[in-house]
Parts: structure tokens; sequence; C-alpha cells
């Protein structure tokens, strides 16, 4: 009974000295190492499944990444370098190594391993490759191939010693998954690589994810953050990007849902933010993701059918995996928690951490589990996680690790294919087979093979095949082996089935230039296709409009804005295909009834041409520009006064910048009845300069915004319009039935740290806005979070509603956001006026509340 007081007492005074929250099980569960079989025995996975062991150590240690061969070997990077102390003194050695697993007896069991590659500096990723592996160590990109067939690499090439410059694992490029377009993407990169006639290619791409990677049937990609827990692209890599001078808001890296609830089944102290409020439950468990990554979109029929196409993704924080159901709503994907509660997966041992999944040839679903006490990495970890891992022994012991199988009840192994000994027809067969896996792997080795005699087999395929998806890849493994055929393309844009009519569009991008005869041809397939086409076909027209014709160019993107202009993703393709021609589709605009007094969505789309045209800086074409807006003196109408704005709003992009020579003063700028701020005002002049004229260095005019903020404020308007303007409008006077107004707004004024926990977190019920109570009817009854949007562009958003329409308030930083975020970690509702008042009041005490609010 002593003892017991006594400890009472010393855990009392520790909160006390520490000044941290403790909770239930926070210092009393060691969490000691498990065997396979005692670990085995913590898991909770959703009805009709089971977990079986398929490797443990010393067979295999710290996997991180996962990946099956064509033969159905299991090639495992193992990351022996991490953390190997608290401090992660001894990281730096060339610990790591790639182990390839065989199941020699088929029962389904790892039974032999071969060394393919060892003392390597943290291995985070590999991509298979015909004879070896593209492999990420030390801090570079390395091909290594196997020349004699033993397993073994025998030759090791630097190709890329940029690649994972960072060095910190948590941070650094990974991935190397091979898409159905025969590139390997990334993820934490802008990078991509490819063979091309037998030299390795490195091209950019959008920047994407943290860790791990995954792509679905049509190949979209799929990835996340760690505070993020699914991302994905909407449409192909890189078409979104074609025009330099227009800066897309949607499309690529779309947050699917704002879920970030996890359930573990057990406490959950050892996590970097434990000690913040909101980060654990009353019993310690990890309330949302903390550390999310490697997402697995799930394509095989071994598993129920109502899985298929799902995502899972880990949480090794959580020691879990959660399961997400993808819908696709129009060009748009989303998705939810089937059963919010319960995870797929979930273990009781607080070492299960599953950072990687992959599926096997078997249709099965393959988890690396790192199995260890710290996962964090030591440049992250704070005071509070050091205590906890050493007061609990969580650091030792190391190099140990499990592989687990995620499969239905009535599953029983089988003996791998060795997809390398099938024959060309064969493989070609293989783009057949229900399982994703399977045809995957059948492209990439029809590419790699480069057998010409699979061309009329696939051929065939293409024309007869009922099964849409094998028609789609031997697309793309024509395409691989650079054998498209412009004719069949443009045949194919006839076709029933609209994702066969998209690929054909899309391929012929990369083809059409063999076969210029037919651009007249393709010009005109196009127009017609665009005619009442429907989202996914005019997302897709509008994307390869870039390929023809200028005129058509033209065409096809006046009918499918006046169809779509309402969705953003739409705007941004049209607006992609529109490189150095932004000019003259404004002018076709301005000449269109429909656009003569223009509703909300068509001005936002006239303020992106504006700011294109803008940022590419020519002179001719903003001499028109002005020309057309001073529209020979008349009154400035309101479609002038849009662009007019958006131009002023653009002009803070040329802070700090030369300014644009004209040839003379244009007659816009000599008015003084220009509908601007003073601010927008001086800015839109001092963007150029002319004979006689040099724009002022400095600015007399109270609260003009700094050159970086306010290139923050000229982002944030783009950003503004794609994600806020839908409900409080793009003059910030708010709309009935949406949102109330920006304008003159207390909220907007006020604590920046507020307003970021508002964007983060949404907001529910009635909010008073000077002096006026807003409520359901009214406006909507909840504004959505907006918690999978990155800090940046939240602080640029904040900075500009908090310096427009009159507005005047300090810019807000990206680190405000970030720490704001972390700060309310575990907040997954809406929040009331009252909840947010006094959460606000309980961390910032001198933060005052709006007037008028309860």
């Amino acid at each position: 009974m002593f003892r017991l007081r006594f400890s009472l007492c010393s855990i009392i005074l520790l909160f006390f000295i520490t000044g941290k929250e403790l909770r239930y099980g926070l210092y009393a569960d060691p969490s000691p190492a498990k065997s396979p079989s005692e670990e085995l025995a913590t898991f909770q996975v959703e009805p009709g499944f089971k977990v079986q062991l398929v490797a443990a150590e010393p067979l295999v240690q710290e996997p991180v990444a996962l990946s099956f061969d064509e033969d159905g070997r299991l090639w495992v990077v193992e990351m022996r370098g991490f953390m190997p102390d608290i401090d992660g003194k001894g990281e730096t050695l060339p610990s790591g190594r790639i182990s390839i697993l065989e199941d020699t007896n088929g029962d389904g069991t790892m039974d032999k391993s071969t060394l393919y590659l060892d003392s390597l500096v943290m291995p985070r990723s590999l991509g298979l490759i015909k004879g070896g592996a593209l492999v990420a160590h030390s801090k570079a990109l390395w091909l290594t191939q196997d020349l004699d067939g033993d397993l073994r690499a025998d030759s090791q090439i630097l190709l890329d010693s940029t690649y994972a410059k960072n060095g910190l694992p948590e941070h650094s490029d990974n991935g190397l998954l091979i898409n159905t377009d025969n590139w390997y993407y990334n993820v934490k990169s802008r990078l991509r690589y490819r063979l091309i006639n037998g030299a390795w290619k490195r091209d950019s791409t959008e920047f994407r994810g943290q860790w791990g990677l995954s792509h679905d049937d049509q190949g979209r990609l799929f990835y996340n953050y760690n505070w993020s827990q699914l991302h994905a692209d909407l449409v192909p890599a890189n078409s979104l990007t074609r025009n330099p001078h227009h800066r897309h808001s949607s499309g690529i890296d779309h947050g699917l849902t704002i879920d970030r609830k996890v359930f573990p089944i057990r406490s959950t102290p050892a996590v970097n933010r434990g000690y913040i409020p909101g980060t654990l439950s009353k019993k310690g468990r990890l309330l949302e993701f903390t550390a999310a990554c490697s997402p697995l979109v799930l394509r095989s029929t071994v598993l129920p059918e109502e899985y298929y196409g799902n995502v899972l993704v880990c949480e090794p924080a959580g020691n879990l995996i959660k399961r997400n159901i993808v819908r696709e709503n129009g060009a748009l994907l989303n998705a939810y928690d089937p059963n919010p509660g319960k995870e797929f997966f979930a273990s009781s041992d607080e070492r299960c951490r599953p950072v990687n999944l992959t599926t096997g040839p078997d249709g099965a679903i393959y988890v690396a589990d790192m199995y260890r006490g710290l996962i964090q990495h030591g440049a992250y970890v704070t005071p509070y996680l050091r205590e906890q891992t050493l007061k609990r022994n969580l650091v030792l012991p190391i190099h140990m690790g499990r592989i687990w199988r995620i499969v239905p009840n009535n599953w029983t192994p089988k003996k791998a294919e060795k997809m390398s000994a099938l024959s060309t027809s064969a493989l070609v067969a293989q783009l057949s087979h229900p399982n994703g896996w399977q045809r995957d792997m059948a492209q990439r080795l029809l590419v790699e093979k480069a057998d010409l005699a699979a061309l009329p087999l696939l051929e065939t395929l293409i024309q007869q095949s009922s099964f849409n998806l094998a028609r789609f890849h031997a697309l793309w493994t024509l395409e691989g082996l650079g054998q498209l055929k412009p004719t069949q393309l443009l045949a194919l844009l006839d076709d029933p089935q609209y994702f066969i009519k998209t690929t054909a569009l899309q391929l012929l991008e990369k083809s059409i230039h063999q076969a210029p005869q037919l651009q007249e041809k393709l010009d005109q397939k196009v127009l017609e296709l665009a005619k009442g086409a429907k989202v996914k076909v005019a997302l897709q027209c509008a994307l390869s409009a870039h390929m023809l014709s200028s005129a058509d160019n033209l065409k096809v993107n006046e009918i499918i804005i006046d169809q779509f202009v309402d969705l953003p993703l739409l705007r941004d393709a049209v607006m992609s295909s529109l490189r150095d021609l932004e000019l003259i589709f404004l002018q076709k605009l301005w000449q269109n009834p429909a656009w003569q007094n223009p509703e909300q969505n068509r001005e936002i789309f006239l303020e992106m041409l504006t700011a294109a045209i803008a940022a590419k800086k020519d002179p001719t074409e903003l001499m028109q520009l002005l020309n057309l807006l001073h529209n020979q003196g008349k009154p400035i109408a309101k479609k002038e006064q849009v662009v007019l704005n958006a131009l002023a709003i653009a002009a803070l992009n040329f802070k700090g910048a030369k300014p644009i020579a004209l040839p003379a003063q244009a007659d816009l700028l000599k008015r003084t009845d220009l509908p601007l701020e003073p601010n927008a005002a001086a800015n839109l002049k001092n963007m150029f300069s002319w004979p006689g004229f040099k724009p002022e260095l400095t600015l007399n005019v109270q609260n003009a915004l700094d050159e970086k903020a306010s290139k923050q404020f000229a982002l944030g308007r783009q950003k503004y319009l794609a994600t806020c303007a839908g409900c409080h409008g793009t003059n910030g006077q708010g709309l009935d039935r949406f949102g109330p107004p920006m304008a003159g707004s207390e909220w907007v004024l006020g604590d920046e740290k507020r307003l970021s926990l508002i964007i983060l977190h949404g907001l529910e019920g009635p909010i008073v806005v000077q002096g006026k109570k807003y409520g359901a009817p009214e406006i909507l009854p909840v504004m959505p979070a907006h918690s999978v949007m990155d800090d940046a562009d939240i602080a640029a958003i904040l900075t500009y509603i908090r310096n427009e329409w009159g507005n005047e308030a300090k810019p807000v930083t990206p680190g405000t956001v970030g720490s704001t975020r972390h700060t309310s970690q575990g907040r997954v509702m809406p929040w009331t006026v009252n909840d947010l008042d006094k959460y606000v009041k309980a961390k910032w005490p001198i933060v005052k509340t709006p007037k008028g609010q309860k």
C-alpha cells in the first residue's frame, strides 16, 4: 500500500513538474517485444479475414518497402540503420540491405532469403526493372542489375545523385512505382523516370505526397501526407501544367476525405505530440492520423467484391490500417470510412508498425511491419517522446521485423506462377486477368521484352475484347513499345466506352505528330466529341485540345467552358491547353453574349485568363488588354471591372521585379475613374513603365503589403476563387443560402490563430458578423474543414481575405497555420462558436472574442 501511494504521489508530482497532462496507461504499459505468434494474437481484423505470418526476423529486419517480382519472389527494403538509439547514432553506417524472399515449397511462408544488395545507407525504396531494380539509398538513385541470374546485384550505377537529397527518411524521395503510362513515379518528389531507347530519362512532374504510392485501374496516382490520409490525382500526370502562365488549383493532390479519425485498440502514448491536449483520448489512444503512409488501392478479386477499388492506409503510430471506400462523383473522387469506430486492421501490440502495403500475385494483402518501439526519426523527437521512449524501454530491441498477409478466411496459398517464362502471346492474355497485379506485370514485361510479335495480338485485343481494362493496358503497352498508330486511335474516338475514348485521346497527344496529314480529321473529331460531351470526356477534350490547330483549340475550349464553367477542374483543364492563346480566348469571350454580364463562375474564369496574360509579361498583349478595358473611354462595365481587378491583383507579383515596358502610356492608365482602391491602382500603375515614367520604388499608401506578402496575396486570390468563392462570393459579400460576408468581418480581421482554426476544422451553427446573425437556412449549417490543404495555401487565402474588400490586417504565415494545426490536433468535428471561444481562451487567453458573440 505504501508503494502504491508513493507511486501515485510521484505521478502527481511529475504532472506538476512537467506541466504535461498524464492520461491512463501513459507510463503503466512497458510494451515488451513479442514473438511473431504472440504478436499475431494481438491482431483484430475485419470479419471474414485472417492474418498469416509470411516472414519474421532474422529472415527479414526493419522492412520498409515491399515489391513482388514476376516470379512471385518478394523484394524487401530493410532500413536496418534507422534510429539504432534514441539519438540516431550510427544511422549513417552502411547497414541497410535489399533481400529477396522466396517460398520454395508453396506453403505460403517464406523460407529462403537471398541478399541482393547490402552495405546501403538508409535504403528507402525500390522499383523492379528487367534484370534488377532501381534502388534509392545513400541520398541517391542507383541502377542495379543481376547479370548472371543468381539474384545478387553484380552492377550498381549512379543514376541520379540528387534523388533523396534531403536524407531524412521521413522527408525524402521514395516510391519508384511504375504506373500504367510506363513511367516510374515518386512521392516527396517532383521527379519521374523511364527507360527510353536504352537510356534512362529523368523528367519533371508534379510534387506528390510523403511516403508510399499506389495507383488505381485507370492509372490515377494515390498518396498521402502524415496528417492527411488520402490524396489522388484526378487527371494524367503533367496534363494540368502545360501552361507556364497558369497555376492550377485542382486536379492534382486532390484530398479525397477530411476524415482524420483513427481508432486504435490500445493506448498509444509514444507519439511525438502526445502531450498536446486533443492528440490522445482519455484512454491515451491516438485520435487522428499523425503518421499516415503507404496507401494501397485494392485491385484483387481474391478479396470480397465490395473491397475492389477500396484504399487501405497505414498508421504505424496507432498500430492500425484504415480502409476507405472510394466513390466517383463525375470527374471527382471522394472517400469515406465504411466502419467508423473500428479499423480494417489493428493491433494491441505497441510495437506493431505497419509501414508499407502491397498486393501479391496471389491477390493477398501484404503488410511490412517494422516491429519496433521507436519510429520517430531523431530529427523530430520531442522531449516528451524522448522521455516516453526511454522510460518505457521502447528503443530496444531493434533489427526485428515481420511481414504479414491478410486474406479471406477461405483462402489457401498457391505456388506463384513464373510469368518470366510466359510466351509473348501468354503475356498478352494476362492483360485480361481480373486482378490488377497480373495486368500491370504483363504490361511491364511486354514492354521490356520488346517483341514486335505482340503487335497483332494487342491490336486484336483492343478491337475485340469486351473487358475495357484489358483494352486500356493493351493501348499503353503499344505506347511503351513505341508502336501507337494514330489512325487506330482516331477510330477509337468513336468507341461507345468513354474510358477508351479518353485513353485514345490522351495517347493521340503522344503520336499525332507522326501523322500530320491527319491533323484536320483530328480537329474535326475532337470538336464533334466536345459538343454535348459528358464531364469525363469533356475533361479529356480540354486537356488534349493543345494538340489541335489553334483555331480548333479555341473552339473546343469555348464549347467546354460554356458547359462546365462551374467546375474548377474543367476551368484548370481549359487553361492548361490555352498556352499563349489566353488573350485571343479572352477576346472571343468578350464578344460572347453569355459573358457580357458574367455570373460568378464566369468571373472566376475571366480572372484566370487575366492572371495568365499578366504572367506572360508580353508588352504587346498587355497593351491590347489595357485598350480592351479602356473601351474608348466608356464607363467601366462589369466584365471590364472583373478583368481590371484581376490585373491589379496580378500586379502584386511584380513587386521587386522589372516592370513591363510599354511603348507609351495606355489610355486606361490615364483615367481617374478606375473603380480600384488606392493600393490596387498604385500597384497596377507600377506594374508598367513607359517613356517618361518609371515605377515608384516605394508606395506611400497606408498598409501596403511588402513584396513577400504581396505575392502571397496574389496567390491567395487564386486559391480563394477555387476554394471559397462558391460560398462567400468573389467580392467577399457572402452569398444567400451559402456563406456570410468576409468584407469587414471581425472574424476575418481578428486573431489569425482563431481564423486558422476555422479554416482547418470548419464551423457549425449560427455566427454573428457585424452585428447580424447568420444561420440556416440563410447560410449553410456547416462550413466544411479544409484540413487537406497545406499550410502555405491556407496562409495565402487568409492573407488575401484579411487585405481585400477594404479589410486591413497583418499577413498570416504558413508557420502560424502549421503551429495551429499541431496544437489543435485531435479536433475531428467542426467548431461551434462557443466551443471555439472556450478553446481559444484556454489556449491563448489574450485573444479576444469578436463582438456580438457569446
